[in-house]
């Protein structure tokens, strides 16, 4: 699964790698070492800007965690951060998204926990954070699909009654990573994004986008404990542990 990652890049910087022509933002987010679910995030997608007809790329704020338009309880979307890549174009709380909703969810990386076989003073079996990030330091697009939900509590003049989430497809991990996680997100390639971003195609038309992650390009190094407490964010989580950490870890990797 992709449960937490990093996004730090302002939407300026967004924009221009994504080319984005619509980067109008209501506001902006701050640097974020340690996106947890349920977070404010951004989102490219394709739609048309409001009271307009023809699509553009936008930039969005959106939050994590996707709430189907039928949901009752917006409470759900904690539950869905994620959808797997071999079902999201049967599952109903994905289906309608994948169809014509789909966008790209910027990353600088993302972590995953390898279960070690150290123990805790409590006797839990202890988890090792990694950070795994592009070697050319772009960024990561990772496959989501995006969905609105009108908030039945709220008025129609209300700008809050349309909530906006996503999701972040999943895939199975090559073997060089497969050994921290069996998964990681479904990234998508630069020459795949005009397809998988047109609402004009529909789930027929990009099952064939649906490929196994790059097998290159990204490395994981082992990162502080401190990522796994929401409260804890800055640029030190996804700096590597310092030499004197790495001989136990290594040697529970083996």
């Amino acid at each position: 699964m992709c449960g937490r990652y990093a996004s730090s890049r302002s939407p300026e910087d967004l924009a221009e790698e994504f080319e984005i022509l619509d980067p109008r933002l209501e506001r902006a987010l701050p640097p974020d070492y340690n996106v947890a679910p349920t977070d404010e995030v951004y989102a490219v997608l394709d739609r048309p800007p409001k009271g307009e007809t023809e699509v553009v790329r936008q930039l969005r704020v959106v939050r994590w965690g996707l709430v189907p338009s039928w949901a009752k309880d917006p409470s759900i979307g904690s539950r869905m951060i994620n959808a797997r890549m071999e079902t999201v174009a049967a599952k109903p709380a994905f289906r309608r998204a994948f169809a014509k909703r789909r966008c790209l969810v910027p990353a600088d990386g993302y972590y995953e926990w390898y279960p070690t076989e150290q123990r805790t003073a409590k006797g839990k079996q202890r988890k090792q954070p990694f950070y795994i990030h592009p070697v050319d330091g772009s960024s990561l697009a990772m496959a989501g699909l995006y969905e609105l939900w009108r908030d039945p509590t709220r008025a129609d003049d209300d700008p809050e009654r349309w909530r906006w989430t996503c999701t972040v497809l999943t895939t199975s991990a090559p073997d060089d990573l497969g050994h921290i996680h069996d998964r990681m997100p479904l990234l998508v390639t630069p020459e795949r994004r005009d397809a998988w971003l047109d609402p004009a195609s529909g789930s027929e038309d990009v099952l064939d986008l649906l490929v196994p992650a790059q097998q290159h390009g990204l490395e994981a190094h082992p990162v502080s404990t401190a990522v796994g407490n929401v409260a804890n964010n800055g640029p030190e989580l996804v700096e590597p542990l310092p030499p004197e950490d790495l001989p136990t870890i290594q040697e529970s990797l083996l």
